[in-house]
């Protein structure tokens, strides 16, 4: 961590040599001394300290300078680091001026010139002052900073890409948190700008893009080589543990990702039934200890990056991203997943990202407090989310549009939402409208036996229903089902119009779809069990299956 900064500004190049002097020899092994030849110069360096997140701890200024007299100075300094010591140096004729500063200032103390002895004059005062400074002293949070309005999709976004990269952030609310304020006047940002992404270098993103973020915290998504043997589509369970699987086995294979590592299990909560933790696990810890093992191994992960389209020949496959770059491979396993199912009711596309998430959204869990949450959902994640939302909502209401959550949750998770008191269950609801104009309000909802509706007050939302595959980019290049989901197999050849498209002897292998050497396992599968666990295993076992493939190529 660098040293905080002490700060002496004189026009006199003399009397700033000495002081400079004295300073370091008293505090050089705990604080930095800069110093400034004018107020204009020593202003740009409190900007440029701002925007690197360094902290200023005393300016001591003389107040005899032109176009800026010291008093002027300071008065402009505590807009940029209002905790700052400050000190005047004066000469026995400007003692008034510096009486007077002490109200409109807010000087701390002024010294006369000059100040010989240090010992004497000089070292008290300041060791009084930096004795004071340092008991409210708390160290600066050193890494990114995101400056937005609580209620802007655009701040979601950029807040959850973060999170899910497991890159830490502090996020200011413009409207509510003075620093917020103090930071886009720093950097001399229009609000209609915001967010605005202040990076631990000084440097600031007006409104970025995942891959200009993705650019400022380093990571990749541009590959090493144009050929593998193995390209994974679909950074979840899956496609994790089949780099895993795949490069520990001598495979050169490289992961591509559209979002972050994890998938849509890498938002949840806590998974409490995935063998191996009696204690449960978040699904961002598992995404990422699943990242660190599969790097490990040698695999590439490219992410964020997209796969737009898909050629297959006799013997290669080959994959075209978003920024126009092709990779060629022997093998390719689509592991893309599913999302959550867009509510389709007036209000609702309009407000997301401004009070209506979809998924758990654990980046907006603090916004909870004292709060009524609303979540849309029956199976384990919609029951994960409430749970978690609870420790931090005053209450917490899930609307279920069947009669019973045991058809499609867990028992422990029945249990646990059971014993929370401050989660309520209603059955037989959905919702028909949701209102508000700059962020969510209120909901109507309403009762599938009764037709009843009823509005209710509410900012928060969650959503977690259905699942949607992500293969539209695959149409006309392999089968999937009427729902998007990818047949393979058995299901393949089950289905007589679809396994007229097999053109080889041998049958599919269980995880090979209708065109040969492309795979698919996890959630975009038809007929796949949507658990985590299963995800995993469907990605270890596909690569027993491509090793049998590649064998036969």
């Amino acid at each position: 961590m660098v040293n905080p900064v002490l700060l002496t500004v004189d026009d006199d190049p003399g009397v700033l040599r000495v002081i400079e002097r004295d300073l370091r020899y008293e505090y050089g092994d705990r604080f930095r001394v800069i110093r400034a030849d004018s107020g204009a110069n020593a202003l740009k360096i409190l900007q440029q300290l701002k925007l690197r997140n360094q902290t200023v701890a005393l300016c001591l200024v003389d107040q005899r300078m032109p176009q800026m007299s010291g008093i002027q100075f300071l008065e402009q300094a505590m807009q940029v680091f209002p905790s700052a010591k400050r000190v005047l140096l004066t000469a026995y004729a400007d003692t008034d001026a510096a009486i007077s500063a002490i109200n409109t200032a807010k000087i701390d103390y002024y010294l006369l010139k000059p100040w010989e002895p240090p010992q004497d004059l000089l070292y008290p005062v300041l060791n009084d002052l930096l004795e004071d400074w340092n008991s409210s002293y708390r160290p600066p949070f050193e890494g990114i900073r995101i400056i937005g309005s609580r209620w802007s999709p655009k701040t979601h976004h950029i807040k959850d890409f973060l999170a899910r990269n497991h890159t830490p952030y502090q996020w200011l609310d413009i409207e509510s948190e003075e620093e917020a304020i103090q930071w886009i006047s720093s950097i001399k940002c229009n609000p209609r700008h915001l967010p605005v992404v202040v990076c631990p270098d000084g440097s600031y993103l007006t409104q970025p893009s995942h891959a200009e973020l993705a650019e400022k915290i380093g990571l990749k998504m541009q590959a090493q080589m144009p050929f593998y043997d193995l390209v994974i589509v679909g950074g979840g369970p899956s496609g994790l543990a089949a780099a895993v699987y795949g490069a520990s086995e001598g495979l050169r294979t490289v992961l591509i990702e559209k979002e972050a590592p994890g998938g849509q299990a890498g938002t949840s909560s806590r998974i409490e039934n995935y063998l191996g933790f009696p204690q449960g696990i978040t699904g961002s810890e598992l995404a990422r200890r699943a990242v660190i093992q599969a790097k490990r191994f040698g695999v590439e992960i490219l992410s964020p990056q997209e796969v737009v389209d898909l050629r297959s020949s006799e013997c290669y496959r080959t994959v075209k991203l978003k920024d126009g770059t092709q990779l060629n491979c022997y093998a390719l396993l689509i592991a893309t997943g599913v999302s959550y199912r867009k509510l389709d009711v007036p209000g609702m596309e309009h407000l997301t990202g401004a009070g209506v998430y979809y998924g758990a959204a654990m980046t907006e869990a603090l916004s909870c407090q004292n709060e009524e949450v609303y979540v849309v959902g029956g199976a384990n994640s919609a029951g994960q989310a409430a749970v978690y939302l609870s420790k931090y909502a005053r209450h917490v209401t899930i609307l279920v549009r069947g009669h019973s959550l045991a058809t499609s949750m867990s028992k422990y998770l029945i249990d646990r939402i059971l014993a929370t008191e401050n989660i309520t269950v209603r059955f037989h609801s959905h919702i028909v409208e949701a209102h508000g104009q700059t962020h969510l309000e209120a909901i109507t909802i309403a009762n599938t036996k009764t037709h009843e509706k009823q509005t209710v007050p509410t900012k928060l939302l969650f959503i977690l229903i259905g699942a949607k595959p992500h293969t539209d980019w695959l149409d006309g290049i392999v089968e999937r089902d009427e729902q998007g989901f990818i047949l393979s197999g058995p299901s393949l050849m089950l289905n007589k119009k679809h396994s007229k498209m097999w053109q080889l002897e041998r049958p599919p292998f269980l995880l090979e779809s209708s065109v040969p050497g492309i795979f698919v396992a996890g959630d975009v599968r038809c007929g796949s069990v949507k658990r985590v666990a299963s995800g995993v295993g469907e990605g270890a076992i596909a690569i027993q299956f491509i090793h049998q493939y590649l064998s036969k190529v």
